[in-house]
């Protein structure tokens, strides 16, 4: 077990490096330029010939790559001229909403899923089954800020439960922390997508389980429904789910753009948002790769606890 996770952690540097090089490879040909954007369109070649010297930006391409990595490592972003301060301090001042956020979504998804993945599987062809299989369909297939504009129109302007915007008071992690119903709107909507496929895959699962041996034989043994179920069924029906929190937290990440930018949540969502308005390269550069070195962290995450909770798995 120790030589897989180290192995597995290696390989995990590895990729998150050739993630980060390629992501700036890719961003240098669109074209765009860094120095433009700080110093605005009407400057003249020589202008922005003297602030790509000053900058580094008129080094080779591989050199920059090498040295952007580099600073990766060091965990320096580099600086946003837009904003005239780091993208270190403006990652760090907006993470923490959006882990909030994204956790409290994730945790609420887990929470309906599961348990309704079940009752599904428990219930399979009934009328309650073919209801919530519509249902998690038609989540499934809505972008986010459809579902939220519904949300706001039935929540927000019809019943007034709910304001339809975060406050501008919600400033830091802790004021979004304590005020709760401004984080409501935003927490269902990125749940609700979330919801439609993990349930999805829950019942797949469950059903599965539901057809092995080892449920018939809990079952002969005179054992209660609710103790098969909790005990025999629901970890090894839960392991797909595993691998499906691991690979969903990018997703989380990159859905919190449409969502934060809707309900104009202050968090990493709305920054990268912002910055591409504003064409914001080294903000918009260190999101990305935060989003790709996110994706390589899931699946090793999620391999590992997978290895952990089935001791089926066998690795060397």
């Amino acid at each position: 077990m120790t030589g897989y996770i180290i192995r597995r952690c290696i390989a995990a540097v590895i990729i998150a490096i050739g993630v980060t090089a390629v992501v700036y490879a890719l961003l240098a040909f669109t074209g765009g330029s860094p120095a433009v954007a700080a110093l605005g369109t009407h400057a003249n070649r020589y202008t922005i010939a003297i602030w790509n010297k000053d900058h580094g930006y008129d080094r080779p391409l591989v050199v920059q790559i090498a040295s952007y990595v580099w600073d990766i490592v060091q965990f320096k972003f580099g600086y946003s001229y837009k904003q005239g301060q780091s993208v270190g301090a403006l990652l760090n001042e907006n993470a923490g909403r959006t882990a909030y956020l994204s956790g409290a979504a994730l945790v609420l998804a887990l929470l309906i899923a599961i348990p309704l993945g079940i009752v599904q599987a428990v219930k399979r062809n009934s009328i309650g089954d073919y209801v919530a299989t519509a249902a998690t369909f038609t989540l499934y297939s809505m972008p986010s800020f459809f579902l939220g504009l519904i949300l706001i129109q039935i929540f927000a302007l019809d019943l007034h439960v709910f304001p339809a915007l975060v406050s501008d008071n919600v400033t830091t992690t802790w004021q979004a922390i304590v005020h709760p119903l401004q984080l409501t709107l935003p927490i269902l909507t990125l749940a609700g997508l979330t919801v439609a496929g993990f349930s999805r895959y829950m019942r797949s699962s469950a059903l599965d389980a539901l057809a092995q041996d080892y449920i018939r034989l809990a079952r002969a043994k005179g054992l209660s429904e609710r103790l098969v179920l909790t005990r025999h069924l629901l970890r090894n029906a839960c392991l797909p789910i595993i691998t499906l929190v691991g690979l969903s937290i990018p997703g989380l990440l990159a859905g919190n753009i449409i969502t934060e930018a809707l309900f104009n949540y202050p968090g990493l969502g709305l920054l990268f948002y912002d910055s591409l308005q504003n064409l914001d390269y080294p903000v918009l550069l260190a999101y990305t790769v935060i989003g790709g070195v996110l994706t390589v962290i899931g699946n090793l995450l999620a391999d590992i606890a997978v290895t952990v909770a089935d001791p089926r798995v066998r690795v060397d």
